[in-house]
């Protein structure tokens, strides 16, 4: 068992963030904190002035909701909500916080995580701590 275990949520459609909770609450055990984390990648400056006033902040305040909404539903769970690249942010705040394990989701690789990479596979490579990646 993991005395703390992070969580990077995304609200695509191609992640499973349902099965990296379940996977997260049984590694976390009955004394383990899980702590969920959401990235919000900024929008570029030329490309946030065609957004309508205050949608950047609404947007933050309804994720910042649905991730209270998950954390609630575990046992003691706190939820975090931060700006930046998403791996990178990720990485970032595991060196900060310092969990034990990182429960990631994934969606199956293509032709363009060759070239490119998901963000899971940096997660893999780069983190200082066990990683699970769930499909």
């Amino acid at each position: 068992m993991y005395a703390h275990v992070l969580v990077p949520v995304s609200f695509d459609t191609e992640r499973d963030s349902a099965g990296a909770l379940a996977v997260a609450r049984l590694l976390a055990g009955e004394a383990g904190h899980i702590s969920l984390l959401h990235v919000i990648e900024q929008v570029p400056a030329y490309a946030a002035s065609y957004l309508p006033a205050g949608y950047q902040s609404e947007a933050r305040k309804a994720v910042e909701a649905r991730l209270a909404e998950l954390a609630a539903d575990l046992p003691d769970a706190s939820a975090h909500v931060v700006e930046g690249h998403s791996s990178r942010t990720i990485l970032d705040w595991t060196e900060s916080h310092s969990p034990d394990c990182i429960v990631i989701a994934s969606h199956r690789p293509g032709m363009q995580d060759l070239l490119l990479g998901s963000t899971a596979a940096k997660v893999v490579r780069h983190a200082p701590c066990a990683v699970h990646v769930v499909r």
